[in-house]
């Protein structure tokens, strides 16, 4: 197990919305120009209003990847009955760039946890070629696994995972 994949098992990603895969690519996704995620660090959810910065760090320009974003918790983490809600889908976004020059397909939705503690978790897709990757007909119930295997992405490339909860008026101060 690679040491960039610890924290994945760890936090349950790998299992509940990946297979086990050797990171190849650095992904860095960053909130309000200066505030990176890190696996396992929890953002207050109105820290998180706007889409984040998400750079490849690898590969080329003539390589394309996929970016997802969903909530593995929704609506509890007790009872995930929605597993998983699609948040985010970014495609053909060229190796050394970021999201601004891919293509969104499913638009930036804002996370918004009710009970208890949820974990968003980005993960990054090599693609096989430009336009290859269709969007999927719903947000709830999405499947990173299955959304992969249908558009020939194959095992991520990079992810990492932060948690989010609901705020009271006390915590937003």
């Amino acid at each position: 197990m690679s040491r960039l994949t610890v924290p994945l098992t760890a936090g349950g990603v790998i299992g509940d919305v990946l297979d086990m895969f050797t990171p190849s690519i650095k992904m860095i996704v960053v909130y309000n120009s200066n505030v990176q995620v890190n696996n396992g660090f929890e953002f207050m959810p109105s820290t998180i209003i706007a889409p984040p910065r998400v750079e490849v760090i690898g590969g080329d320009m003539r390589t394309f990847y996929t970016l997802i974003m969903t909530d593995p918790d929704a609506p509890s983490p007790s009872d995930p009955t929605e597993r998983e809600y699609l948040h985010w889908i970014v495609t053909d976004m060229p190796g050394t760039t970021s999201n601004s020059f891919g293509k969104e397909i499913v638009s930036y939705e804002i996370p918004n946890p009710l009970i208890g503690i949820h974990r968003y978790v980005f993960s990054l897709f090599q693609q096989k070629g430009r336009q290859t990757v269709l969007p999927p007909p719903s947000r709830t119930h999405f499947n990173t696994r299955q959304f992969a295997q249908n558009n020939g992405l194959g095992l991520p490339v990079a992810a990492v995972y932060f948690n989010a909860q609901r705020e009271t008026a006390s915590r937003r101060r």
